[in-house]
């Protein structure tokens, strides 16, 4: 049958022209086309499709189903796997393949190979239905491959209940996504299609129907095909609203069919709009042969259609036409059948999901089982997918069922990492009672206290440690999980010897168990109280043990940071003379984390990068390894990583004399800690004291340190060039027991770890600030220059010459202060550039102005090194992951080079940016 021309979206049209034609030039974008079912939106779709193919665009189609929002796999990746060329197939480890971060990551890199050939439009239909990875993929890349000749046209229901698919929705809008909203279509537009379908003008006696359907296109069409068909004038004849007159349309063609075919249609409705005949043969207790004449029937009243290796209704409005002929309880009673048969016949988990579900009723041990599996699966790539799936479980279950806690508390677990963490602790308060089971109590306030002890709140994380580590008869496993937060809140609190209590008992309950990740963690833990303790080898060896044998089992390993062993390394790493070890093993561990898929992660192995980045002075690296964090963890909604990836920013902003900035970042920080008033952490800490002080406000600096200690457990937990700042706020702020505090631990951490020349640099460093004395200063001076930390360097130089002024020592103390704003200049340092810059002044030396950088579109001479490296690989025509391949980098960290060299040269694609580079070699003098 020729299709119908398509009437009245002559505005929807045009637009879908201007994106193709802006996406051909060189710039990504996204399109929602919004609107209700039957009002026309799949025919849009095709008209997208078609302008896409005419264009010149590889079309890539994907029709989800509401069987997928159960699945695991990605329809996206299966449709680009589809049309994929040789060279884009997987040649991927099977186990890597299987993991759903690796996925999204997948996709992006076909994606960016493809519009090296050609431009690119992925068109998703129904996309509210899509499978949770998918939804990801749609949610993240159009704003990760902005710079791509890709165009996102996505078909989105109105008004659909699915809160994950609304969400990413909303987050494409609020990121520049074109919404297109379909209206009902105007009268001239419905009497067009009515004239299309008839071959004629419609009669007079047609207009109550025209003006009955309310605009939607495909409510006339079935209408008047049912009245071609049928000849029944009751249709038209001021008959019920139209939904319920086309409901009464499709069951008077419903009466005109065999017996046999109706139940055909009513089964396939119960299995969804595209169903299996073979699953719908075995409801009906038939043999396929013997359905063939209802198949034909139901195919010849274009009830059903064709769709590949299965049979599809021709619409989801006909489908909810006939289910919603069937009585409620023979509804219910069809999908636990259909569970039933479809777990048994061992098809995709999502299927059987669907059909548990919708039947309602209690929950057998199958069931539950394949819920569970199901909540698992989906957890690994949304998490807040997961938690909802596992709570419209547990509703389904009376209070007083243990598997209802189980499930509730699997719910809290994984909203925990979220931006809903709030939702987390509402519902583990409300789900806590002296009712429960002492496991049960026990495992939802772990939940609990791990939710507290992400956000900084040790306090409330040790409490509900203790109350449930007084419950009786707990199993040893989450007794021993018990233990290691409990331990890991004492240290942070700066209670080491409590901890090493705890540690004694865990340790030996840790190491007779059988899985690694307990052990793993329990090394880790070890490795935490020696770190605290200022035992900094002990710390080191630790956690290089717990690293290799994490290494020997990587897909046993499923630890939290700061548990991941890798992770807690480089932080051990960072505090001593190894930082180009520390960084190594960032780089190392992300790329095995990204292999295996640990998407939930990522943010993490950024966030530490960036505090190695900025312990050496590399202040433009630190920020957009800082940037890439954020990122990633606005791609995957997790918000652990957040508040430290901002304090580095806002610590990068003081340095560089953005004190506006650094308090945005700050208040961000803040406000992504996950609950109200959340207590600051070490390096909120750190850089609201620094902001303070920058700011002239040097008591409440001073005051924060202060409250916020100056103990052992808390002062490695920042890196060791930050020390001394601590020590300058707390004495310009008049805290000179703090000061004196800082400098008895760090006597003990030099004497520990004596071995460390940046321990000894330091400890010479706040020994010279507290004396006054330049004696510790230049010894300060001599260990910074054996390692790389060239702004702790400075900040030497710069104190040493206050001492030597203090001493009449003027001359030597101008060639300490020049050596520092040298080093000041070079690295970017603006803000303490100008400080020691005045200071010169005050003595009577000229000196030349600050670093401050050009604004964000100065052009090429503002881009970094790290930048200008990026461009001549984007020139190559490599994807960002091979360009994150050929210099050691994450993906995230090119694509975040990449948006500022786009913001900085005034470009908004790679081909601009190839063009650029071009004139320039072009302009170049040749070389002699």
């Amino acid at each position: 049958m020729t299709a119908l021309p398509l009437r009245g979206r002559d505005r929807e049209l045009a637009v879908l022209r201007h994106t193709h034609t802006t996406v051909r030039a060189g710039r990504g974008m996204c399109v929602l086309v919004e609107g209700a079912p039957g009002v026309g939106r799949t025919r849009l779709l095709q008209e997208a499709v078609r302008i896409g193919r005419e264009e010149g665009f590889e079309v890539v189609r994907v029709q989800a189903d509401e069987l997928d929002q159960y699945a695991s796999r990605s329809s996206l990746l299966a449709a680009l796997r589809e049309a994929a060329e040789e060279a884009d197939r997987d040649q991927a480890p099977q186990e890597a393949a299987e993991q759903p971060f690796w996925v999204l990551d997948r996709i992006a890199e076909i994606l960016e190979r493809r519009v090296h050939r050609a431009p690119v439009s992925v068109v998703v239909d129904d996309a509210q239905w899509a499978d949770a990875t998918t939804l990801s993929a749609l949610r993240a890349l159009p704003k990760r491959l902005a710079d791509s000749r890709i165009l996102w046209v996505l078909g989105v229901q109105t008004a659909s209940g699915r809160s994950l698919a609304r969400r990413a929705v909303d987050y494409l809008e609020e990121n520049g996504a074109t919404r297109l909203a379909l209206h009902p279509l105007a009268t001239e537009a419905i009497t067009k299609i009515a004239e299309d379908l008839l071959g004629r003008a419609p009669e007079a006696g047609l207009a109550p129907l025209l003006r009955d359907v309310h605009g939607n296109p495909f409510l006339l069409v079935e209408l008047l095909r049912a009245l071609e068909q049928t000849g029944d004038q009751a249709l038209i004849a001021g008959g019920p609203p139209v939904p319920a007159g086309f409901r009464r349309s499709v069951h008077r063609r419903l009466g005109a069919l065999p017996s046999d075919a109706l139940q055909l249609l009513q089964i396939g409705s119960v299995l969804g709009r595209r169903f299996d005949l073979t699953t719908a043969a075995r409801m009906l207790d038939r043999r396929i042969g013997t359905l063939l004449p209802a198949v034909d029937a139901a195919l010849d009243a274009q009830l059903l259609a064709e769709d590949g290796d299965r049979l599809a209704f021709r619409h989801e409005l006909v489908r909810r036409a006939v289910y919603d002929e069937l009585p409620r309880p023979v509804r219910s009673a069809l999908h636990r059948e259909a569970g039933d048969l479809l777990g048994t016949a061992g098809v995709p988990s999502a299927e059987v999901i669907r059909h548990v579900v919708l039947g309602g009723g209690p929950l057998d041990q199958e069931s539950m089982r394949t819920l569970l599996k199901a909540v698992c699966d989906i957890a690994a790539t949304v998490p807040e997918a997961a938690a909802d799936l596992a709570l419209e479980a547990a509703d389904r279950l009376p209070p007083s069922d243990p598997r209802r806690i189980e499930l509730l508390t699997e719910a809290a677990y994984q909203l925990s990492g979220t931006r809903r963490v709030h939702e987390a602790l509402r519902l583990v308060n409300a789900t806590l009672s002296d009712d429960l089971a002492p496991a049960q109590q026990a495992a939802l306030r772990l939940v609990a206290a791990e939710i507290h002890q992400a956000t900084g709140d040790d306090t409330s994380a040790l409490a509900h440690t203790r109350l449930a580590l007084a419950l009786p008869d707990l199993p040893e496993d989450l007794r021993t999980q018990l233990l290691k937060t409990q331990g890991t809140g004492l240290v942070s609190t700066g209670e080491p010897a409590a901890a090493e209590a705890i540690g004694s008992m865990l340790v030996e309950a840790s190491y007779r168990s059988r899985e690694t990740a307990v052990v793993t963690s329990a090394m880790v833990f070890q490795s935490q109280i020696a770190f605290s303790r200022g035992r900094l080898s002990d710390a080191v060896e630790l956690a290089e043990q717990a690293r290799q044998r994490s290494d020997a089992e990587p897909h046993t390993i499923r630890l939290r940071p700061p548990r991941v062993p890798a992770l807690w390394l480089a932080t051990v790493l960072t505090a001593t003379d190894r930082l180009e070890d520390a960084e190594r093993t960032l780089r190392e561990g992300q790329r095995q984390a990204e292999a295996l898929g640990l998407g939930w992660s990522l943010p993490h192995w950024h966030a530490q990068r960036a505090c190695v980045l900025l312990e050496r002075g590399a202040l433009d690296d630190a920020a957009v390894e800082a940037e890439a964090c954020l990122a990633v963890a606005d791609e995957l909604e997790i918000t652990r990583a957040v508040p430290l990836a901002r304090s580095v920013l806002a610590d990068v902003a003081v340095r560089r004399g953005d004190l506006s900035q650094a308090r945005t970042q700050l208040r961000s920080a803040e406000a992504t800690a996950g609950i109200a008033n959340p207590p600051h952490g070490p390096w909120l800490a750190l850089a609201n004291a620094a902001l303070l002080d920058a700011e002239n406000h040097p008591r409440e600096a001073a005051d924060l340190i202060r409250r916020f200690g100056t103990g052992p457990a808390w002062l490695p937990a920042v890196p060791p060039s930050h020390w001394p700042r601590l020590v300058r706020i707390a004495l310009r702020g008049g805290e000179r027991e703090v000061a004196e505090a800082i400098r008895t631990v760090l006597e003990r951490i030099a004497a520990e770890g004596g071995d460390q020349v940046i321990t000894q640099a330091v400890h010479a460093h706040v020994r010279g600030l507290v004396e006054g004395s330049r004696e510790p200063l230049e010894a300060a001076v001599r260990d910074y220059r054996r390692g790389a930390r060239v702004l702790a360097l400075a900040a030497a130089h710069e104190d040493l010459g206050n001492a030597l002024i203090s001493d009449g020592a003027v001359d030597e103390a101008v060639v300490q202060l020049r050596e520092a704003q040298g080093l000041l200049r070079r690295y970017g340092a603006a803000r303490d550039h100008d400080r020691v810059r005045r200071h010169l002044g005050d003595l009577g030396v000229r000196t030349a102005p600050g670093p401050h950088r050009p604004p964000a579109t100065s052009g090429w001479d503002s881009l970094t090194e790290s930048e200008l490296r990026v461009v001549p690989l984007v020139a190559e025509g490599l994807t960002n992951r091979a360009i994150a391949e050929r210099l050691y980098l994450s993906v995230h960290t090119v694509n975040t080079h990449l948006r500022h060299i786009f913001t900085k040269l005034d470009i908004n694609t790679r081909v601009e940016l190839t063009r650029v580079l071009m004139e320039r070699e072009a302009a170049a003098p040749p070389e002699s």
